[in-house]
């Protein structure tokens, strides 16, 4: 059985994350997030071009030529596909698609709009409403089911931890200005259910040694019954890490920010769930007399 003092290092990773956290909540706060067309309203054309010479930079230009606003260009799919958002401008001009499309013809070559999407702001505002609420919703049904499977100290744990990925996470997207669209709730839900999927393996370890080991401090059965759980979170987080890595690398910018969010979340998942949940059971210190009164209530 392995037998790494995990233990040992809780106040020095609890402190290095508080300060992650602070970090992330001063850029969330002064600096905000760089949310996409889903949630702030514009325009979305995928197009093709005939020149395989046309590059991101010259589309660009092209775009910004034309006073759209702020615009974003990424590569899709094909070395001639692109996909371009901006600030949408003239939404009730029958023409306005039709003048971007002539006026690049004019600059770039020949080329083709496989696709235009208007995301307007009231759909936004919504967008961005629903995608808060689904991620509070999910959090309140973790919490219930915690205090229901275990005892509320545990339930208190998983939930710090849950904040303390999302959160961190987040921040990064704001500290590197990176694009928030509807993928990107998609993986924070995601996140949650895996960092809570870890934390329970571990929890359930922890009230099996508890009943076990009625002798031992909960400081040294939490680091008992994380190298228990070792191989197991290794191999699910190296394995899950490998197929978001491919992604990430090789599925395009479409989904570079989808797999950014599941690369950070797996790892910050792994990592909560040994220095943040742990702890909090360290701090309230949960004993096998704990765990024996909360089965009689029940």
């Amino acid at each position: 059985m392995n037998n790494i003092s995990f233990n040992k290092f809780y106040r020095k990773f609890n402190i290095l994350s508080l300060i992650l956290i602070v970090i992330s909540l001063v850029f969330l706060i002064f600096k905000g997030l760089n949310y996409g067309v889903d949630f702030k309203g514009g325009t979305l054309i995928e197009l093709r071009t005939t020149d395989k010479t046309n590059n991101i930079s010259l589309i660009r230009d092209s775009f910004n030529q034309m006073n759209l606003g702020d615009v974003s260009v990424k590569k899709f799919g094909n070395e001639t596909d692109f996909i371009v958002k901006f600030e949408k401008q003239n939404s009730n001009d029958p023409e306005f698609i039709k003048n971007i499309k002539n006026k690049l013809s004019s600059s770039i070559g020949e080329i083709d709009f496989r696709r235009v999407e208007n995301v307007g702001p009231k759909v936004s505002s919504e967008l961005l409403k629903s995608g808060i609420i689904a991620i509070s919703l999910s959090l309140a049904a973790m919490l219930l089911y915690i205090w229901i499977r275990f005892e509320w100290q545990f339930s208190l744990g998983a939930i710090l931890a849950i904040f303390h990925d999302v959160i961190i996470t987040l921040g990064l997207f704001s500290i590197f200005s990176l694009e928030i669209n509807l993928s990107i709730v998609a993986a924070v839900l995601t996140i949650v259910g895996y960092s809570m999927n870890d934390t329970v393996v571990i929890f359930d370890r922890v009230r099996e040694n508890l009943r076990k080991y009625s002798d031992i401090k909960i400081f040294d059965l939490t680091n008992i019954s994380i190298n228990e759980t070792l191989s197991r979170t290794i191999i699910t987080s190296v394995t899950t890490l490998l197929a978001l890595l491919s992604i990430y690398l090789f599925g395009g910018e479409i989904l570079k920010g989808f797999s950014l969010a599941m690369i950070l979340g797996v790892i910050f998942g792994t990592y909560s769930s040994i220095y943040i949940a742990n702890p909090i059971l360290v701090a309230l210190n949960v004993s096998q007399r704990t765990i024996v009164k909360e089965e009689e209530k029940n």
